[in-house]
């Protein structure tokens, strides 16, 4: 089939529009460009299929979505062959190999979309409908691979950054692709007509709309805790390394005792900073015991949890989140509960043991075991009139304690995985990863923008402690306000404000994804009344041949 040039450079734009609105490391700086790209992506999609029957479609849409999300997922290479050792012209097919989920979501839009518009049903609301809904879909079915969310390339528009708190991210996807739709409207007609204009307010209306339900700033007296994250920056090549191990450790007490020095009274520890079983490990666990007791500080130290059998032996391996208290005691085990398929899982086992095996082999030689739920902790605090600790909680602002959530690394791409931290109570986010994966690529910076939006969904500021970086803290709009560069050891300490019962949970947390539900409902009913049309015109047509 050939293309012209015409539609080679609206295959180019979609490519290049999707790939770049999400950010990517350009020498020492970030180019971050999705606040203008993000809105041309789905407009180029509609005018590449423009005119095409929706198995065409299908296929056009699928191998553009499989270009540019190969693009995105670049750092797929690095995570394979560099850490996982895996050959490099195998490692080649690996960003691809990850594209071939979201290009089928976009395939999927690129058919659907094709046949609401040759029944004339393809209005820009119930294009941007479907397209928010397959959106969702992504971040489900099959497990969900929800990364290059369109609505994420938003995370700098404050406006619609507020949208989070009552739709999540869908909203802003919602937004992207109705302001896309009429763009291509606009392109094709060469005019704004009716509906692209009522598209372009609609897009208005939904800034708007975000700007009114974002949620409030926290009061400046409300319940603060002073808390700090140490950017241990461990290669991951050396994670594992025995010989490695002591010197992590040092590095990880150091950079608490700066922290507390700097008033820090919670410091948390990235995913698997501590790479041993520490219900079995007495003399580690001695030592961060004794780290909290002469620091005064509760700590957050992500590890590797464990259950064992009557004999003593070892039956399940988590990739956990320990919470200590200033007094040396261990408060509870949080396990993280989805975890990464081939990296810390395999689907499919019976069938595909034989030709694949787990990345992430560190923790266990075979799968790590899912928590049961995402689930607040509760966190003991020290007080001391030293620092006017005992002062300031005679006057409500400094808790006896702290109740939080710890979204583990992948858990963060989840948005509704994420609010029942929020849902169960957690006033802060404190969130640990290991970001080590994926070298000098976009995906620190990518998975940071993710962070940032479950902040502005639940209204929680979130304290994320990352291996090697993006370390940083963000508020409950969803704003960074501080963070630190990559592959860097860092610590960082900040005042952050407790989300309390009396402040309200965001529309989000109390409803979850019932936009993102209506969407389906609004994509079903244009499906419908396209059917509807196509059997009247086919009753026509027999009407008159009789």
């Amino acid at each position: 089939m050939r293309v012209s040039a015409r539609g080679a450079a609206i295959a180019l734009g979609y490519v290049a529009a999707t790939a770049l609105a999400f950010p990517h490391p350009v020498g020492e700086r970030v180019l971050d460009l999705g606040l203008v790209l993000a809105w041309l992506s789905p407009a180029f999609l509609l005018l590449a299929i423009d005119g095409l029957a929706p198995a065409r479609a299908l296929r056009r849409g699928f191998a553009l979505g499989w270009v540019a999300h190969a693009i995105v997922l670049h750092w797929a290479w690095v995570v394979t062959v560099r850490y996982g050792g895996v050959d490099p012209v195998l490692g080649l097919l690996a960003p691809p190999g990850m594209a071939l989920y979201p290009a089928l979501f976009v395939g999927a839009f690129a058919a659907l979309a094709s046949a609401l518009r040759a029944r004339g049903a393809s209005g820009p609301f119930a294009l941007a409908a479907l397209f928010t809904a397959l959106d969702h879909a992504r971040s489900w079915l099959l497990g969900g691979f929800p990364w290059a969310t369109i609505g994420y390339a938003q995370h700098e528009n404050p406006a619609l950054l507020g949208l989070a708190a009552a739709t999540g991210v869908y909203g802003l996807s919602f937004a992207v692709a109705l302001g896309g739709a009429a763009l291509a409207r606009i392109a094709r007609a060469r005019r704004i007509d009716a509906p692209a204009l009522a598209a372009l307010g609609g897009v208005a209306l939904l800034h708007a709309a975000g700007l009114a339900v974002r949620p409030a700033e926290i009061p400046a007296d409300a319940p603060r805790v002073r808390i700090g994250a140490v950017q241990g920056n461990v290669p991951q090549d050396a994670k594992w390394v025995r010989e490695r191990f002591a010197t992590t450790l040092a590095d990880y007490e150091e950079g608490t005792r700066v922290a507390a020095e700097q008033g820090a009274r919670l410091v948390a520890w990235p995913e698997s900073a501590i790479t041993r079983l520490l219900e079995l490990d007495g003399a580690v666990r001695e030592r961060i015991e004794s780290l909290a007791r002469s620091t005064g500080a509760a700590l957050v130290v992500g590890s590797v949890g464990s259950d064992t059998d009557a004999l003593g032996r070892v039956t399940d391996y988590y990739d956990s989140a320990f919470a200590v208290a200033p007094d040396g005691g261990w408060v509870d085990r949080y396990d993280k509960t989805h975890l990464v398929p081939f990296g810390e899982y395999l689907p499919l086992r019976s069938l595909l043991e034989r030709i694949a095996t787990a990345i992430a082999t560190g923790i266990a030689s075979g799968d790590v075991t899912a928590g049961e739920r995402p689930r607040a902790v509760d966190v003991p605090l020290a007080g001391g009139a030293a620092d006017g600790i005992e002062a300031a909680r005679a006057a409500g602002r400094a808790p006896a304690s702290v109740r939080i959530g710890i979204p583990v690394c992948y858990e963060l791409l989840f948005p509704d995985l994420v609010r029942r931290f929020a849902r169960d109570g957690a006033s802060v986010l404190v969130a640990i990863t290991n970001d080590a994966w994926y070298g000098r690529t976009g995906a620190p910076y990518q998975f940071l923008a993710m962070t940032a939006l479950r902040s502005a969904e639940t209204g929680l500021w979130t304290v994320r402690a990352a291996n090697t970086g993006v370390s940083a803290v963000i508020d409950e709009r969803g704003r960074v306000r501080e963070e630190t560069r990559i592959f860097e050891p860092a610590v960082l300490v900040a005042d952050v404000p407790l989300r309390t019962a009396a402040g309200g949970a965001t529309p989000y947390v109390r409803f979850g994804d019932v936009f993102a539900y209506g969407c389906y409902v609004v994509a079903a009913c244009a499906g419908l009344v396209a059917r509807r049309g196509a059997a009247r015109s086919a009753g026509g047509a027999d009407a008159a041949e009789g």
